[in-house]
């Protein structure tokens, strides 16, 4: 038997840290649970000491998921352990996930700490987290550019401390391949008691490198990897849980591991992510982009047709990419509907939610004609994402838009049940739109980003689109879906403008006195 390789996910924390990628606490339950469904083994929740709604989340990804481990991240401070083993209490299993930099760079500048410091304050973490669960983390921040020996002096420390996982993090991506790998090689052979836990590796992308390190790493003795749906995360991103499964899956021949995720559940818990997110999956996105099984060149397609193997290392159904449709229509009644929401893990709070989001699904049958899975998660991400609090609430929307003519909207919102109506031209009919209500929200906000991706296929198909707006310093990202893309663009606009008026925000993991 080959040796099991554990499936960090980071999504939730690390992937909500992609500027606009912020999600609440519904939205986290919800990947939680597609996450669980993919079989993940540690799903680190979030930062429960970054603010009130990060440990809310925690708290309720660990009542909701039973059959993953659930992690909070936490500083070398007392305050950030004590509150992650607040927050994970009601978990099946938890863990606890706490770091310090270990670079001179960053121990220097950052921290403004000796050596001796810092191991002291490492210990005294690892062994707070013991008094919660014996099942606790340790990463050295910037390990890629720490001094081995000061490396291999902490990381024995915190082992006897009571460390059971030690993730040896690529912070700013610096580090090659080769590079990597005999790092984790020389941790292993140098320090005494590394055979008491399990060597972890959480690779970030900026040099496009993540993927690469990781399963560098994985060669040379490390059997967790952190990872992210869809590579999401800070900066360039993280190593994509995708494509790490799938190599080691795929060339079982070359990695001396396995893991146990349940492949097929991939394409579906990308979607969720992408849509949840509003950060879409590029089109030649290995594993998971829509171009990732399609065969273009007649040579390929000829050799497809006669033996798939020519062309495919891996079949598309192994990953999910299968024509799963709902046959439900707009006869179709309630309980067929809850059925196959059940199948697709979404359960419903109260008959109130369920009859709203019924109600959405009926509205949606009488303007397309084929129902998708796709269209059923963006109607529950349109739904949870439209709080009763909401400032800003579209009412109607009337565009005017001809050849040889300057396009024109009228929009009507409601402003804190306050009715207004406004009206502006543009450059086409979404600029005029998002014009007209930037009118009456007086943001002042840079748009900074906008897109649009079909959910499914079909002329009728809906339209989903992100907005990411920016005001001091603060980014936000909105989305909204409709098979009409003004409308589209509208809801997603209004949707980015209510998270601007939001007063709470949320704290950097990385911020705060250390």
């Amino acid at each position: 038997m080959s040796d099991k390789l554990i499936i960090f996910d980071t999504t939730l924390r690390d992937g909500e840290q992609s500027p606009g990628a912020s999600m609440t606490r519904e939205e986290k339950v919800r990947i939680a649970k597609a996450l669980e469904r993919l079989k993940v083994d540690v799903i680190e929740a979030g930062f429960p000491a970054a603010s009130i709604g990060d440990f809310e989340s925690v708290q309720a990804v660990a009542r909701a998921v039973k059959g993953s481990t659930v992690c909070g991240l936490a500083r070398a401070l007392d305050k950030d352990i004590d509150r992650a083993g607040e927050a994970l209490k009601d978990a099946a299993s938890a863990r606890i996930h706490t770091f310090i930099a270990t670079s001179p760079i960053h121990m220097q500048r950052k921290l403004n700490m000796q050596p001796d410091q810092v191991v002291e304050l490492a210990v005294r973490a690892v062994q707070r987290a013991r008094q919660y669960t014996d099942n606790v983390e340790f990463s050295p921040e910037d390990a890629g550019r720490s001094e081995e020996d000061f490396l291999c002096r902490i990381l024995e420390a915190v082992i006897d401390a009571g460390a059971t996982t030690l993730n040896i993090p690529d912070t700013v991506g610096y580090a090659m391949p080769e590079q990597f790998g005999r790092l984790i090689a020389r941790l292993r052979e140098r320090i005494p008691n590394s055979d008491k836990a399990i060597f972890s590796v959480h690779c970030h992308n900026d040099l496009g490198m993540a993927v690469a390190n990781s399963l560098s790493a994985v060669l040379n003795g490390a059997r967790q990897v952190e990872c992210t749906i869809n590579g999401l995360g800070e900066r360039a991103g993280n190593a994509a849980l995708e494509e790490v499964v799938m190599s080691v899956k795929t060339r079982k021949d070359f990695f001396p591991c396995h893991t146990e995720i349940d492949t097929r559940e991939i394409v579906a818990c990308s979607k969720l992510v992408s849509g949840i997110t509003g950060f879409p999956v590029q089109p030649n996105k290995a594993i998971v982009g829509a171009n990732a099984f399609a065969h273009e060149s007649g040579i390929h397609q000829d050799g497809v047709l006669k033996s798939r193997e020519t062309y495919e290392i891996m079949q598309a159904e192994e990953v999910g990419w299968t024509a799963n449709r709902m046959v439900l229509g707009k006869h179709s009644g309630r309980n067929a509907f809850r059925t196959r929401m059940q199948e697709l893990g979404v359960e419903f709070a109260s008959e109130e939610e369920l009859n709203d989001v019924f109600y959405r699904f009926k509205q949606l049958a009488d303007k397309k004609h084929d129902i998708f899975d796709e269209d059923l998660q963006a109607l529950i991400s349109e739904a949870a994402g439209e709080a009763e609090d909401e400032r800003v609430k579209l009412v109607a929307l009337k565009v005017c838009s001809e050849t040889g003519e300057v396009p024109n909207a009228s929009v009507t919102i409601k402003l804190d049940n306050e009715e207004l109506t406004g009206s502006s031209s543009g450059g086409g009919a979404v600029d005029a739109s998002l014009k007209a209500i930037e009118s009456l929200v007086h943001t002042d906000a840079a748009l900074t980003l906008y897109s649009v991706n079909n959910i499914t296929s079909g002329t009728d198909a809906q339209g989903e689109v992100t907005v990411r707006l920016e005001k001091g310093g603060r980014i936000v990202n909105g989305q909204g879906a409709d098979t009409d893309i003004v409308i589209a663009s509208a809801k997603a606009y209004i949707n980015a403008v209510n998270k601007l008026f939001e007063s709470k925000q949320r704290t950097h993991p990385q911020v705060g006195d250390v």
